[in-house]
């Protein structure tokens, strides 16, 4: 079953209005709510405080998600019109991601909701993919796209009011609660980029998908170079996450107790893992990337027919357009990228995974996410739109 954008648009009904209205009088804010940590102000002053045009723009695309939180985005304003979107080769992920697909990924994420942001302001956001090449096996200094903006051409995308609300949302979702069919539809009908969407509701599909994603989950714990790069992110306590407001964030009274007691740290987690016998902490975070897969009442995937820099692009921007559908239609996405990660001591579960999904063969399994009803969540830390622009 499909659906047009018409009927998309009547299925989310006043949700989608009542989301545009709170979206645009968000932009009237002129101040970050007293007490905000300065990590997540950027969710707050999106669309404020900027009088250029890209600068605005790009105040909302750096609200996009990324693998591990890593903001890989770097923008050069060039002219009066254009900008160039380049890959910070020190925000990749070099053992759980060897060739790049996923940081392409999150870089097409960004570049969607980049060309959401400047439709708003009836600007036409024109995209050329790679334009001094595309680069393999890995991504280099050159620019991943070349972006224009151009006048009277942009018509505004009801996705985009969605964008301050929408989560990754690592949280249990309800297992009562199962995701309706027209939510199901407009989902998939909210792609434009060329991707296939598929989605498992039925108990023995979502059994088996859930197993797999555990044991991924495991496997990459248990693996230490992809777990140390998990470590190596870890941000610890307010004060780290504000300092550096990417990667993996750590906050609550009990983890700033911890920390406060050098219990809970980097250093400590490393010796747990090269001690080959994991101790609390590697449990504990082990015991955090299961919980929320166990409370997956369905799953969501996505697949391109090849595997091209473009593709990936594609993949990403469709992604984000999936997020911020499910976002207004009040349901929970939750990316789970253990079981496509490219290092060897994946490969099986790799395969076992397109095998029970029907990826057809030649085709590219692009993102699976976790998909239902779950509590709301707060915003995860960003870098503001400062940090993003490169000078010269």
């Amino acid at each position: 079953m499909s659906l047009d954008r018409r009927r998309f648009l009547v299925l989310l009904g006043g949700t989608a209005v009542l989301a545009a209205d709170l979206g645009r009088a968000r932009l009237a804010r002129a101040a970050v709510p007293t007490g905000t940590p300065s990590a997540v102000a950027p969710w707050f002053t999106a669309g404020t405080g900027e009088t250029e045009m890209r600068r605005r723009a790009l105040s909302w695309a750096v609200l996009a998600p990324s693998p591990h939180n890593r903001q890989p985005w770097r923008v050069a304003l060039e002219g009066d019109d254009s900008l160039d979107l380049f890959c910070d080769l020190e925000r990749r992920l070099p053992h759980t991601d060897p060739f790049d697909r996923q940081i392409t990924i999150g870089l097409g994420a960004f570049l969607e909701t980049l060309v959401l942001a400047a439709a708003e302001e009836g600007r036409a956001a024109e995209v050329s993919l790679f334009p001094e090449g595309e680069p393999a096996p890995r991504l280099d200094t050159r620019p991943v796209a070349r972006v224009r903006f151009a006048p009277g051409g942009g018509a505004p995308d009801p996705l985009f009011s969605a964008i301050l609300d929408r989560r990754s949302n690592k949280a249990p979702y309800a297992m009562d609660r199962a995701v309706p069919a027209d939510a199901l539809a407009a989902l998939a009908a909210s792609v434009r980029h060329g991707g296939r969407v598929a989605t498992a509701t039925g108990a023995p599909e979502v059994s088996q998908i859930r197993d797999l994603a555990l044991s991924a989950m495991r496997l990459e714990m248990e693996t230490p170079a992809a777990a140390r790069e998990s470590i190596d992110l870890l941000r610890i306590g307010r004060a780290e996450v504000d300092a550096a407001p990417d990667g993996i964030d750590l906050t609550g009274p009990m983890i700033e107790d911890l920390a406060a007691q050098g219990i809970l740290t980097r250093e400590n987690a490393t010796a747990e893992l090269e001690s080959g016998s994991p101790g609390p902490i590697m449990r504990q975070m082990t015991a955090y990337g299961l919980a929320p897969i166990e409370a997956s009442p369905a799953f969501l995937w996505t697949t391109t027919a090849a595997n091209t820099r473009a593709d990936q692009i594609a993949a990403g921007r469709d992604w984000m357009r999936l997020n911020l559908a499910a976002t207004a239609l009040g349901l929970g996405l939750h990316p789970l990228s253990q079981a496509l990660q490219e290092f060897p001591e994946m490969a099986d579960h790799a395969v076992r995974l397109r095998t029970t999904l029907g990826v057809a063969p030649g085709e590219t399994l692009q993102m699976l996410g976790r998909l239902g009803y779950g509590p709301a969540v707060p915003p995860s830390p960003r870098w503001p739109v400062e940090a993003a622009i490169r000078e010269g």
